[in-house]
Order: C-alpha cells, then sequence, then structure tokens
C-alpha cells in the first residue's frame, strides 16, 4: 500500500453544508498514515490570529448528576474472530458484550464509579473532554492509580458536546490494560442536534492473537520502540468485521467513529456511499466532504459524519480501513419501510461551540520548541525487518531529552489566559501521534499565518517533520501533552506543563 507523505489533517473537497493482517501489511500500514494539508480559506497576510467561536470565560458550573453509574473492569470472553474461531480472554469496562458508550446531554454531569476487577493499577482517561483537572484520569499525575479491587468515583461536567474517547491511561502501564479491551465512548449530545434517524457509535480496536486465538503476551521492548503493539485482529464495537449497519431507505445517519487502538493508525475510506464530516475530535466543522472519501485515523481521532442512505434497498455501501488490499470494517444495508423525504433540509454544519474563544492572538503568545527522540530508527528499504534497540526498556523516547516521570517539573508553567504556541518537532523514525490533555489547539500552517480549520486535541507529524499548534491554556492544572501509541507513552513520550 502506498500513500502520499504525511499532512496532519483530513483533506477536504470543499466546506459546504450538505479480519487478519499479514505483518507486512500490518507495518506498511502503520506508516502510511496521513494525507496532504487542507487548504485553508482565503486570509490577509497581516492577520495574525485564528477564528473560531464565541468566548466564554466563565467555568462551566458542575451540575448535580442524577445517579452515579458504576462499571467493572474485568475479565471476559469475547469473539474477535468470525466463528468457528475460539473466543478470547479479553477484559471489559461493564457486563456487555461492546466496550460502554455512556450518553448524556450537554450540561448533564457525569458520575461514574470504576470498579478495578484486574491485577493491573487503572485509571480511566476521558480523551478530549476539558475536564476539571483532577478528573482527566492519568493515575499517577492527575489522581493516584485504582489500585486491584479499589475503586474511584469520576465526577464531572463536559464543557462541550461531542464524542470522546475512554482510556485506560497510567504512568508505565496504560498499553496492556488498553491491548486487553478496556476501552469506551463519552457521547455528549448537543441540546439541538441535527434530526437523524439513527446516531451510532462505531470504536475501532485491534488485537495482537496467537494461531489459537489468544493474546500474546505484553511488554515487548521492540514494540514499544518501534511502531507499537500493533494488532492481527481488528474489531468494531467489539465484534469481528465487518458490522452490519442497517437503516431505512433515505434516512440520515449520524456516525460517530473513534480509534482506540493501542498503535494502530490507518486510513478510512467510505465506498458508495457520500459522507459529510460535521466534527473532527469532538468540536464542530464547517461540514465538508472528504477528498477521495478518505480520512486519516491515528489513535485517539473521532470523527463525527453525516450521511443519507440510498432510497432503494439493499446493499448501500462500506466502511474500508487502507490496510493491505483493503479492510472492510462495516457494510451500510438499506432496509425497511422508507423514511419520507418531504421537508427535508439538506445536510449542514452543526452550530458552533460558543464556549471556545473567537481568535488566538499570537502575537503575545508564549512560545517553546519541542523536540521528540528516542526509538529505533527502521530500515526504509526492509519494511518489517526488526531493528534492535540498545538502551533502558523504561526510558525508550524523550520530548526536550527527557523521558515522562511522574515526579518530573513541568516542562512550563503559565497564567490562566496565557496563549501558548509550541513548535513540536518529531525527529524520531517514526509518524508520531500526540493529545494535548484539558484543552484544544489549532493546527498552524508554517509557511503563513494561517490554521487549519478545525479544533483538534490529537494530532500526527511525520518522521523527520515539524508542527505548530497554538491554544489559550483557560483551564488550571498540570496537564499532559502525550503520545496516543501507548507503548510509547508506556516508555517516556510524554511531558506536562502548568496553568497556574
Amino acid at each position: 500500500m502506498s500513500a502520499p507523505e504525511a499532512p496532519n489533517e483530513p483533506m477536504r473537497e470543499d466546506a459546504r453544508t450538505a479480519g487478519d493482517l499479514s505483518r507486512r501489511a500490518l507495518i506498511v500500514g502503520s506508516a502510511a498514515l496521513m494525507l496532504a494539508p487542507l487548504p485553508a480559506p482565503a486570509q490577509s497576510p497581516a492577520r495574525k490570529s485564528a477564528p473560531a467561536a464565541k468566548p466564554a470565560d466563565a467555568p462551566v458550573p458542575e451540575a448535580k448528576p442524577s445517579e452515579t453509574m458504576s462499571l467493572k473492569a474485568g475479565p471476559a470472553q469475547a469473539r474477535l474472530r468470525p466463528e468457528p474461531a475460539a473466543e478470547t480472554q479479553v477484559w471489559r469496562l461493564g457486563d456487555g458484550a461492546a466496550p460502554p458508550v455512556i450518553r448524556i446531554k450537554l450540561g448533564e454531569a457525569v458520575r461514574l464509579r470504576l470498579e478495578n476487577g484486574t491485577d493491573k493499577p487503572l485509571s480511566l482517561h476521558w480523551h478530549g473532554v476539558r475536564n476539571r483537572n483532577p478528573m482527566d484520569g492519568v493515575g499517577g499525575v492527575t489522581q493516584a492509580p485504582i489500585g486491584p479491587g479499589q475503586d474511584f468515583t469520576y465526577e464531572f461536567t463536559p464543557p462541550d458536546a461531542g464524542t470522546f474517547l475512554i482510556r485506560p491511561l497510567v504512568i508505565g502501564g496504560a498499553s496492556e490494560p488498553s491491548g486487553r479491551g478496556l476501552a469506551g465512548l463519552l457521547v455528549v449530545e448537543e441540546r439541538s442536534p441535527p434530526p437523524v434517524e439513527q446516531d451510532v457509535a462505531l470504536l475501532l480496536q485491534d488485537w495482537r492473537l496467537d494461531e489459537a486465538g489468544a493474546l500474546l503476551p505484553f511488554g515487548q521492548v521492540a514494540f514499544a520502540a518501534s511502531a507499537g503493539r500493533l494488532g492481527s485482529a481488528v474489531t468494531l464495537n467489539g465484534q469481528a468485521i465487518p458490522l452490519k449497519l442497517e437503516g431505512r431507505p433515505g434516512s440520515r445517519l449520524r456516525l460517530r467513529l473513534a480509534n482506540a487502538c493501542n498503535a494502530r493508525a490507518t486510513r478510512i475510506r467510505f465506498d458508495g456511499v457520500k459522507v459529510y464530516v460535521a466534527a473532527v475530535d469532538g468540536q464542530p466543522a464547517d461540514t465538508f466532504e472528504p477528498l477521495k472519501a478518505t480520512l486519516p485515523f491515528a489513535p485517539g481521532t473521532r470523527y463525527d459524519l453525516l450521511l443519507d442512505l440510498p432510497t432503494q434497498s439493499g446493499p448501500a455501501g462500506a466502511i474500508m480501513a487502507l490496510l493491505g488490499q483493503g479492510l472492510p470494517l462495516a457494510n451500510l444495508i438499506v432496509a425497511g419501510d422508507p423514511v419520507t423525504q418531504a421537508g427535508r433540509s439538506p445536510i449542514a454544519s452543526i452550530p458552533e461551540n460558543k464556549r471556545l474563544p473567537d481568535e488566538i492572538r499570537l502575537q503575545t503568545a508564549f512560545r517553546r520548541d519541542l523536540v521528540l527522540t528516542g526509538g529505533v530508527k527502521p530500515d526504509r528499504a526492509k519494511p518489517g525487518d526488526d531493528t534492535p534497540y540498545v538502551g533502558d526498556p523504561a526510558k525508550i523516547w524523550q520530548v526536550n531529552g527527557a523521558s515522562g516521570a511522574s515526579g518530573a517539573p513541568p516542562l512550563f508553567t503559565v497564567k490562566r489566559g496565557q496563549v501558548v504556541v509550541l513548535t513540536i518537532r518529531n525527529d524520531t523514525g517514526f509518524p508520531q501521534i500526540l493529545h494535548l490533555h484539558g484543552h484544544v489547539f489549532r493546527l498552524l500552517h508554517l509557511l503563513d499565518d494561517g490554521w487549519e480549520p478545525y479544533w483538534l486535541d490529537t494530532m500526527q507529524i511525520p518522521e523527520n517533520r515539524h508542527a505548530q499548534i497554538a491554544f489559550v491554556a483557560d483551564n488550571p492544572g498540570r496537564w499532559l501533552l502525550s503520545s496516543t501509541v501507548l507503548e510509547r507513552f508506556d516508555t517516556g513520550l510524554w511531558t506536562s506543563f502548568e496553568v497556574s
């Protein structure tokens, strides 16, 4: 599989309303992550600030939850390959066969009691939520890890509507709980969401299995020093692929896609249907149709998509992962009674998030350069060949020369409300995927004063390239900038900053 050189975000045509894998496919697929940069709207060369939505300086009032939800993380059985393959011993959040999807309305509170029924320390990170710092869920930084047999209650009111990922995140110990299956989604619905017939959450995971279908051992240094733990089987919502998605003729769907894989970054393509991206990383975007119906899809990334199904019954299309010769994740089927089309409006944008600032003024920004180093240097002439790692297995990766550690001081400290611009250079041999905790950012253009037309919390940086982001540090606490490839996170690829 070939792919153009790496950009960060999805290509767009215009802004408008509207099974098992081979080892070679795994390695090649991990390198073919990103597409070309988005064209930005025309801008004045002198412009120094990025437009967005309306300001909201006041903190979100904490709503009182009506009830406490309880989830136990513990062993379970799952069929990760189609029958007659045997079931696999995994871990699950809750009793369901699929990862949990927590749905609330904007303004409602989350109150979740997590009971640790595993033999490892846990914490749950609410990936993308601009959370209160003690609820961010980084075991060893924002909270003490939840020991085996212990419990912890997360209680917060999300300030934004959107689609958010729930991932285990403990310093030095996130990869195994995630690779065993712990994941979920938090869906915060708009007070007036766009009208659709179905709102469907789709969570991608992969699993590294032996020939008998059991999970292979964790903790291999070779994976941590390279592409991460890439699975040999892929599931959607905990089920063997392809998943069957059925809708009525003429119905409108909202698909919420999230990547909860430990390390798998791919591209996804939509065959036979026209989809419109309505939100990226949970934040509304000017609705657009992705170029060539293809989107980059790295761990931690989320998309909200809108589409209208055909009016005729039968197969309608497929969602494909561009791995190897193509891997069907889901098939869209049209069946049942037709939906009345009279009075239906065209697909349009989700209303802007009024809690984000009107602009980011870069003239007075605090600026810091970050350099990512470490890992092995793969031989691009021999993809798939292992390169031995020699060094401290607990400190494989560094940011500005230091591996992340719970007791280390923050890389920088800024006052609340300060604009921050980070220039991040990737001097490693692999594309790097980073997540900014507690905030959202604009991805800046490197050659002018432009920006990509989205708010993001997760980004990809190609090897030997750099990226520049800008954000308003408006959320007090110690926050991480961390790798979403969890084997790299466990071995030092993260840093922190303090908002006072």
